[in-house]
């Protein structure tokens, strides 16, 4: 590994680098078409996130050995190149559905913000620094907000911006006062340099687990894991559908990308206890989130629940404490996304056509429209693990 400054450091952060430039491209073309051609923003975002993802698989892709740039503040790797891949696909798909959204469609600030929150989560899949992690945090954070609650004459979005803002600051503060327990505890910002020092075994168990539990609780909110889950339904509802895809999906992914890599390089040598909390996390979100999505009558909050029962899912990869088990998580997290995205853009199809996402208004779809009938049918199949999904 090295930290040394090298030109070619550059091409390694080439999908960031597309990320700005593709945002600030998006918000120009805004400005000059107006309402004239905003529709094919939508088309422009995502073909330009492809060709992203397809510079980034040619020129960016990470060596047989990993590397810290820009002063140890980046590490680049093949865990967070997988994770970088999967927030440019999950941001793509986001910007196909609300092409024909009639809320989001003639709005260029809604693809520029989404990007800043792409970039910001391929920020977070690639921090080896706690300060360039919080950061990254805050990049991807902020816009999303946003995003929440941008259709503004909408009461229920608005609603569902200002819920997520308050927990998300709420949550952000305590994931900072963890760090900063970190960082007293190891005088260092390095993550993997802490991991070094605490697997030393000289700063006190019951400090580190004090860090390991702000730090948890942190990040349990972002990937909405019980009981830090109550936020999703109502923000998930309220929010754009294409919004709530990408909140339940990409946004989940990059809070789970930064839980791995924090419990695994900070706090090896805790691993009995960590463990045992994201265990506990993990039944708590399977059981409770298939229990209450039982009783709902409208279908983004039943997905709400449905993507809180996946977290679930996904945490008992992350509690095997094994390689076996975090690779089980990211290869679950791929199908996921897909699904999920797909079955929120079934719904804001719907929800355009009927003005409800309601499950009443599913009622007769396999007549009206066999195809989406059908998508939506293998999109809950999968989620659901029935085979052949």
């Amino acid at each position: 590994m090295s930290a040394q400054f090298d030109p070619s450091m550059f091409l390694a952060i080439l999908p960031e680098i597309g990320l700005v430039v593709l945002a600030a491209l998006t918000l120009l073309l805004d400005l000059v078409w107006q309402d004239r051609r905003c529709r094919f923003l939508g088309w422009i975002t995502a073909g330009g996130l492809a060709v992203i993802a397809g510079l980034a698989v040619a020129f960016a892709r990470p060596g047989p050995e990993p590397l810290l740039i820009f002063g140890g503040m980046l590490r680049l790797d093949n865990t967070g190149f997988v994770f970088r891949m999967i927030f440019l696909f999950g941001a793509s798909l986001t910007a196909l559905f609300a092409v024909d959204n009639e809320g989001l469609c003639r709005k260029g600030e809604f693809y520029t913000l989404m990007l800043v929150s792409t970039l910001g989560m391929s920020l977070m899949a690639s921090s080896a620094d706690l300060i360039m992690l919080f950061l990254a945090i805050e990049t991807t954070s902020i816009p999303l907000y946003v995003l929440a609650g941008f259709i503004i004459r909408d009461q229920k979005s608005v609603e569902a911006g200002i819920k997520y803002l308050l927990f998300g600051a709420m949550t952000s503060a305590i994931s900072l006062y963890g760090f900063s327990l970190l960082y007293g505890f190891s005088g260092t910002t390095q993550i993997y340099a802490m991991g070094q020092i605490f697997a030393t075994g000289q700063i006190s168990p019951v400090l580190i687990g004090m860090a390991i539990l702000l730090v948890v609780v942190g990040f349990a909110f972002k990937i909405s894991a019980v009981p830090f889950h109550f936020w999703a339904p109502d923000v998930y509802q309220g929010a754009p559908t294409p919004v709530a895809g990408y909140l339940s999906t990409a946004s989940k992914a990059a809070g789970f990308a930064v839980l791995m890599r924090v419990l695994l390089v900070i706090f090896p040598g805790q691993t009995t206890t960590w463990t045992l909390l994201v265990a506990i996390m993990a039944t708590g979100s399977m059981f409770l989130g298939n229990l209450l999505a039982l009783a709902q009558k409208n279908l983004k909050r039943l997905l709400a629940y449905s993507s809180i029962a996946q977290a679930g899912y996904i945490l008992i990869g992350v509690a095997s404490g094994s390689d076996l088990g975090i690779s089980g998580s990211v290869y679950y997290l791929l199908g996921y996304l897909f699904t999920n995205l797909v079955a929120f853009g079934v719904v804001s199809v719907v929800e355009d056509a009927v003005e409800s996402s309601d499950i009443s208004a599913f009622s007769g779809l396999s007549r009206r429209n066999p195809f989406l009938a059908l998508v939506m049918l293998a999109a809950l199949l999968s989620l659901g693990g029935i085979p052949p999904f």
